[in-house]
């Protein structure tokens, strides 16, 4: 019986959404109630004005979006990195390409129908971070899914047509009505919203304080 409900905004592109999910994924297996919890994922753009047929290497991108040079930016993507190391996660900066994600999300959206949510979240980072996969190329998303266990056929058919845009679009009008402008976030029982890179620790106290929550108000 589920008692609390985890509702989570990220993106493919969002370089602190892999470190969210791993931290998130870490406190979820120390919460006494895990079994009682449901997950639901939400996408987010960061930036959908990214080309689908193009992109731009993170590097430079990061320089741009903080005013600083691509050295510097390097440098603190390299701490990004480094801290992402330590989740067991690999970040290659310089081959890290940022481009359009909505097609990737639709491809999460139907992932989801065939009960295959993480599998195909956590390919889809690791690919991006850790290979300099264009996350928005046609072949590279079908090869990618087929990796967790889609069909291709359907995954082509999908990426075809408009399948699931109205999902993508959905979650983005939701993110909006709870207030949510950067991603990770997340939702407790409708009540409780964090963002940004936490702790383990404080991501396990979030779903214990929910737990304390009357069940009446849940």
């Amino acid at each position: 019986m589920t008692e609390i409900t985890v509702d989570i905004w990220s993106d493919i592109v969002c370089l602190w959404c892999p470190i969210g999910k791993a931290q998130f994924d870490t406190a979820l297996a120390q919460f006494e109630h895990r079994d009682a919890v449901t997950v639901r994922h939400h996408s987010f753009e960061l930036d959908p004005a990214l080309p689908r047929d193009g992109y731009e290497p993170a590097v430079r991108r990061s320089a741009r979006d903080m005013g600083t040079t691509e050295a510097h930016a390097k440098q603190v993507l390299g701490q990004l990195a480094s801290l992402a190391a330590g989740l067991g996660l690999e970040y290659r900066i310089d081959k890290i390409r940022m481009t359009n994600s909505f097609d990737a999300h639709r491809l999460v959206h139907l992932a989801t129908k065939h009960g295959r949510t993480e599998a195909m979240r956590g390919r889809l980072m690791s690919a991006y971070t850790g290979e300099g996969a264009l996350i928005s190329d046609r072949e590279t998303l079908i090869g990618l899914a087929e990796e967790v266990g889609l069909d291709r056929e359907e995954v082509g058919t999908v990426l075809d047509t408009h399948a699931f845009a109205d999902a993508v679009e959905s979650d983005k009008v939701l993110a909006r009505g709870v207030g949510i402008r950067g991603v990770p976030s997340y939702v407790v029982n409708n009540t409780y919203l964090t963002s940004g890179s936490q702790s383990p620790d404080d991501l396990t106290d979030l779903l214990r304080r929910a737990w304390r929550q009357p069940r009446s108000t849940r």
